[in-house]
This record gives structure tokens, C-alpha cells and sequence, in this order.
């Protein structure tokens, strides 16, 4: 039995288990809608790969739960909050979607959070990175699962400023999930001992990152910390090497930096980069195994977003095998009952605020040197364990949550 056989058995066995009975599902269809970034700046992270890694999880759970039949709709969200609203709006009202995944964009999940809410829908978010997501903005009505800004920041941020890179200068995307990884680094680098020196904001996205990078270069910041993601960052990181930016002796920080991201740049820009991340295909032979039929699919290797997707969507549909419903609430209720031991995760667990808290990982980008081929790219210097990557629920401003 290979090990991925394995990890879908506990799945597998409590479809089986209520097979017989009558699901209370209704119109006897689970309907999962995919939203995500599919052509923009966040495309290669998650995008037409992220609904292939959805698309596998439904074919290992066996295409069907409990009997009905699952389908999948899908949509590019444009970055863009009212049209991604407008698009769940109708998939809520008109074509009966049960549950929407994906979500990249945290501006483009906070607004479409509010139609789930007001539908009493789930969402689950796999590529948003704003912590204010299960924080002033959580709802019952989605969970937040791969990571979030708060652990990038206790990640790499705290690594950063403990090696010496005492004052920063940030460069920040111009919205929600910027503003976000913005403020916890702050809090991070603060309560490290180190100064916020200066900062500055940029659009979403951007193309020339000139005027902001000479702009961190006259600061004189000791580190020049990059709170973006996706082509933003590989952008910033390009133009930052262009300017000479590290050879003058300042440390570049990506915050939020991909596994894609540094396949763009290639190790011989990218080496040494410290970053956070909420797993590696190349970790242990479960992630290689699923990543290689991944790479099969696709053929690239997949970032935690890709994987998060395929865990998420599976550990939905066991929920609602083993509820025999696709009742949101209901669904919720046993996703937060039931640990995520997976591929992905090793005792993960759904907080009460719609957090996934699990493991997370300070990596390396390689040198060239040990770069064994174009995807052989991260060491893994330390686990972050769960419950110290993630807001401890005693600081939580979630509705949600009794302190």
C-alpha cells in the first residue's frame, strides 16, 4: 500500500461507514467553488495548479461522498474584491455552492467572508496571508488553513533580528494582507530588540520597484524587509540585486516568499534568503510521494499553497461523510472535531476561531552548490511548533473566542 493510500483511509472508512444510510446532502450534490488569482500576480502560488491539487483530492476521496455526486466551479478573482463577491454571490444564490476554496488574495477573502457569513456558506482560505482573517475578522463561516502573517513574522522577522539585522526598513504592498504582515513584523522586530527605521508603500501589484529600493538603500537600514508576495516580491528582489542592494551590505527579507518564486529567480539570486513556510515538498517521503504525482499533473512542484488546497479539500469531504451533511455549520463542527494528519500536516488542529494552527518552518534557499537540481531549493533550519507560530487565542480579537 503506498503512503498515500494510507493517509486517505480514515477518509475512505467514514464515507464507508455512512454509505448506507441516507445523506443529508442537499439536492444530493456537494458543490465546492475554486476562487483564486488564475492570471495575475499570485497565478503561479496557487492559480490553474491550485484547482489540479482540488481535482485530486476529489478523485482520491472517489468522486463521490456518500453518493452524491461532487462537482466544482471555478473562477479567476482578478484580485479584485466587489467582482470575487459579485462571483460567490451568485455561486451562493444561484448555483448552490456549499463551499468555496482557494482564496489568495486577503482584500478579495475578507469580502467574500461576508457573503459566506451572510449565507451561512464555508470558506476555505488557502492562500490568503492576513492574520486579521481569524482575528477581527473571523466568522464561523471559514477557515483559515495553510498560514498567515503572524508566523512569517515570528518566523523570519525574529530569525533576522537575532542575527544581527537590527533596524529595518520595510517596503509594503499597498493593502489588506500588506498592512497585515506589516504590523506583525513591527511587533516582532520590536519585541526582538530591533527599530522600525522607516517604510514605505506600493502599489498592488507593481512592475518597477526602482524609487522604493532606492528609497530602502538611503535608508540605511541594516535590513530591508519586503512585506509582499508573488511577482511583487520576485520584482523587489530582481531590481533590489540590480541596485547592488545586498552587496553594499544590507539583508533582503522576503516575508512571504514561494516555492515558485524562487524557482523564478533561481538560486544564484535567491541563495541565503531566510524564509517562513507552512511545508516543503522535499520534507519526508509522504510529501515527496504526493508531490510527485503532483508534478505529473503539472509539471512544477507545488508550493504550501497547493498542498494546503488538496489537505483542506479532503478534510472537508471526510467531514461531511462522517456528518452526513454538507450543512456549513454542521461541516465546520466536524472539521474542528477531527485532527489533520496528512501530507500536509501531523496533528493538525481548527481552532474555535477558524485557525488551522500547525507546524510551520524556517528555511533556506540553497546555494547552487548544494542544489542538487531546479527544485532541490529550501533546507529546513528549524520547526516552528504549532502553538508557538500562531497568535495564542489569549491576544485574540476574534468574536468568536472567550478569553
Amino acid at each position: 500500500m503506498t503512503i498515500t493510500k494510507k493517509l486517505l483511509t480514515s477518509a475512505v472508512a467514514s464515507a464507508l461507514m455512512v454509505s448506507g444510510a441516507q445523506a443529508a446532502i442537499s439536492d444530493n450534490t456537494v458543490k465546492i467553488g475554486y476562487l483564486a488569482d488564475m492570471s495575475g500576480t499570485y497565478r503561479d502560488l496557487a492559480g490553474p495548479n491550485g484547482l489540479k491539487a482540488l481535482q485530486m483530492a476529489i478523485k482520491d476521496f472517489g468522486g463521490t461522498v456518500n453518493g452524491a455526486k461532487i462537482e466544482v466551479v471555478s473562477a479567476d478573482d482578478r484580485n479584485n474584491p466587489d467582482a470575487s463577491s459579485s462571483t460567490v454571490r451568485r455561486w451562493v444564490e444561484n448555483d448552490k455552492v456549499d463551499m468555496v476554496a482557494g482564496l489568495v488574495a486577503s482584500s478579495v477573502t475578507i469580502a467574500v467572508s461576508k457573503i459566506l457569513e451572510e449565507n451561512d456558506r464555508l470558506g476555505i482560505v488557502s492562500g490568503s496571508a492576513a492574520s486579521s482573517i481569524t482575528n477581527e475578522h473571523c466568522t464561523t463561516n471559514h477557515i483559515h488553513y495553510v498560514y498567515d502573517t503572524y508566523p512569517l513574522a515570528n518566523g523570519t522577522a525574529s530569525a533576522v533580528v537575532k542575527e544581527g539585522g537590527k533596524s529595518w526598513y520595510l517596503m509594503t504592498a499597498d493593502y489588506a494582507f500588506g498592512h497585515a504582515l506589516e504590523a506583525d513584523v513591527t511587533r516582532v522586530v520590536e519585541a526582538n530588540g530591533g527599530e522600525i527605521v522607516g517604510s514605505v508603500r506600493h502599489p498592488f501589484p507593481t512592475q518597477d520597484f526602482s524609487s522604493f529600493v532606492l528609497q530602502a538603500q538611503a535608508s540605511g537600514a541594516d535590513v530591508v524587509g519586503l512585506a509582499n508576495a508573488g511577482s511583487d516580491t520576485t520584482n523587489a528582489i530582481t531590481t533590489a540585486s540590480e541596485f547592488g542592494v545586498t552587496q553594499a551590505g544590507q539583508t533582503l527579507a522576503a516575508l512571504l516568499l514561494f516555492l515558485t518564486d524562487v524557482h523564478a529567480l533561481g538560486v544564484d539570486t535567491a541563495q541565503g534568503i531566510q524564509l517562513t513556510t507552512g511545508w516543503y515538498w522535499d520534507m519526508n517521503d509522504a510529501t515527496r510521494e504526493w508531490s510527485d504525482r503532483f508534478m505529473k499533473e503539472t509539471g512544477v512542484r507545488p508550493t504550501m499553497v497547493h498542498a494546503g488546497i488538496y489537505s483542506s479539500t479532503l478534510h472537508y469531504l471526510n467531514a461531511v461523510a462522517a456528518a452526513g451533511s454538507d450543512d456549513a455549520q454542521t461541516v465546520r463542527k466536524q472539521m474542528m472535531d477531527t485532527p489533520i494528519n496528512d501530507m500536509f500536516a501531523t496533528n493538525g488542529r481548527i481552532r474555535e476561531d477558524g485557525r488551522m494552527v500547525h507546524d510551520m518552518y524556517l528555511a533556506e534557499v540553497k546555494t547552487p552548490a548544494e542544489s542538487k537540481n531546479e527544485w532541490d531549493l529550501y533546507k529546513i533550519l528549524r520547526t516552528i511548533p504549532a502553538d508557538e507560530a500562531y497568535r495564542p487565542l489569549s491576544e485574540s480579537k476574534c468574536k468568536l473566542v472567550t478569553n
